[in-house]
């Protein structure tokens, strides 16, 4: 089984979100983690409400601190923000590192409609990368 690590600054929301979608699109091929350079403590409430939307609970998921990842192999590491991507240290071993920035939802203001939208536009659009990015490394066993 390939391993991903997705990387993000709070750890509450956008790699959460990527986490839970690629171990569900990656259907046993591949294990996902996610972590932050400054984990935040807790996943994001409109996180598990936009993704619960789509059948996926992530509401037990923690905040998790990238040193728990330091010395353990990934196939491949994702940034999802640009402060991961200067901050967070290379993992050696990882045979690709990609980095797909995206707005961070838990800046969004307005009304509750308004935020969750932003959560939804963001989950979204990591299922789509992540279903093209599985879509094109398709390996044959």
């Amino acid at each position: 089984m390939k391993r991903v690590l997705i990387l993000c600054t709070g750890n509450s929301c956008r790699s959460q979100m990527a986490e839970a979608l690629w171990n569900e699109l990656g259907r046993g091929a591949w294990t996902a983690d996610s972590a932050g350079s400054k984990p935040a403590g807790y996943v994001h409430p409109l996180a598990v409400e936009a993704m619960r939307e789509i059948d996926l609970d992530i509401a037990e998921g923690r905040s998790k601190s990238l040193e728990e990842f330091r010395g353990q192999s990934f196939d491949l590491v994702i940034t999802v923000c640009e402060h991961a991507k200067e901050s967070c240290p290379v993992f050696l071993g990882a045979q690709q590192a990609h980095h797909w920035p995206l707005m961070d939802p838990a800046e969004a203001t307005g009304t509750h409609a308004q935020r969750l939208t932003q959560f939804r536009l963001v989950r979204n659009q990591l299922r789509d990368q992540i279903t093209a990015w599985l879509h094109d490394n398709q390996t044959s066993s």
